[in-house]
């Protein structure tokens, strides 16, 4: 993801002043903490919220526990996965997923279940200070795995160019990590997913997220309306902007996204202006609220798991992160499905299996990168 770049640290700091320091330097070393802090509030919508509280709530980390939803992934889908990155380097599947249940409808009537609205991998290199992170279209038609069905004792067969969210819908988490790693050929180590009920408590815990306008947004379906300007976004209005596609670009997912990408860098500048250990009660409850609203897989579904690789993921910067959407083409048949552009995705994801930053050139020739967002981070 391209954020708001920052001071790099200082491997040499000057000592301390005598007197009080309130000039520049003090300012950026400042700016420096506070960036380090703001990364544990994230993982693009889940992961990092969820930590917030870090060393402020680690005395109710039992009772946070308890409180995370796990899948077990390794055994759903066996040992038929590609192979583990090599030298420190992981992935991890974000997902979003536009499950109603508890909105009463607020959110739309007769939708049953819940399907992979939102769906990004995250790759951390080998060093753990660099990320890229690649969005997958919810409509791209894909080869969809057969797999089991999300509670056992069935299958869901294989389909040619199905919706690539309906592997959520009908197999599940794991159904979805499955097809993520047939289309990528990379092994997802983790994933974590925030349903709409989750996503909008989380954003209202934390105050809301500033972000600006270059033009006026309108979506009836999503229920956004913001004019050209800067807003505070609390969790309901947040909602309706990361869900909005039929007020932006083409009206397609592809602008959707784009929307999701911009939420994700205020988000990052919302965070940068909150002191997560200022008050301990705060924290809590912000930590309360997040490990209810998230889903992860078994072997990261527990606080201690998730403030470890909050801690572990400390060290990327903002400006260390790239994000792209996973190249793609309109299909012939329905303008409102995308087809994957193999040459240039495999690119991509190869890049990510060697640990490289994807080529900026993969993307040059997907209707991904034809869509300018009307929304810029912060304020």
């Amino acid at each position: 993801m391209p954020y708001e770049s920052g001071n790099e640290h200082d491997p040499h700091p000057a000592e301390q002043p005598a007197t009080p320091d309130y000039g520049p330097a003090r300012l950026r070393r400042s700016r420096h903490r506070r960036r380090k802090s703001a990364l544990r509030w994230i993982a693009w919508g889940t992961l990092g919220v969820a930590l917030v509280g870090g060393g402020g709530v680690a005395y109710a980390w039992q009772h946070l526990n308890g409180n995370i939803k796990g899948t077990d992934v390794n055994a759903a889908l066996g040992d038929d996965r590609p192979s583990a990155q090599r030298g420190g380097a992981m992935n991890i599947l974000l997902l979003g997923s536009d499950s109603r249940a508890g909105t009463h409808g607020r959110y739309g009537s007769g939708v049953l279940g819940a399907r992979a609205d939102t769906a990004m991998v995250l790759h951390v290199d080998k060093t753990h200070k660099k990320a890229s992170v690649v969005s997958i279209p919810r409509d791209t038609l894909v080869e969809r795995p057969s797999c089991t069905t999300q509670h056992g004792g069935g299958t869901v067969p294989a389909a040619h160019q199905a919706m690539f969210n309906s592997s959520y819908s009908l197999g599940g988490p794991a159904c979805t990590v499955k097809t993520v790693e047939e289309m990528s050929g990379l092994r997802m180590d983790h994933y974590l997913e925030v349903d709409f009920k989750g996503f909008q408590k989380l954003i209202d815990e934390l105050g809301g997220v500033d972000i600006s306008t270059r033009s006026a947004i309108r979506d009836p379906n999503s229920g956004l309306s913001l004019d050209a300007g800067k807003h505070r976004l609390k969790g309901e209005d947040a909602l309706a902007l990361v869900r909005t596609r039929h007020g932006v670009g083409d009206g397609s997912d592809l602008g959707r996204i784009q929307l999701q990408q911009a939420f994700v860098k205020a988000l990052i500048h919302r965070a940068d202006t909150v002191d997560p250990l200022g008050s301990p009660a705060k924290s809590y409850a912000l930590a309360d609220t997040a490990t209810k609203s998230i889903s992860a897989d078994s072997e990261l579904a527990s606080a201690d798991k998730l403030l470890g690789l909050a801690k572990d993921l400390k060290g990327i910067s903002p400006d260390r992160t790239t994000m792209v959407t996973m190249p793609v083409t309109y299909d012939a048949q329905d303008a409102g499905r995308v087809l994957p552009l193999d040459k240039a995705s495999h690119r991509v994801w190869t890049a990510l299996r060697h640990d490289r930053p994807v080529p900026k050139t993969a993307t040059h020739g997907s209707v991904a990168d034809r869509t300018d967002s009307p929304v810029v981070s912060g304020t």
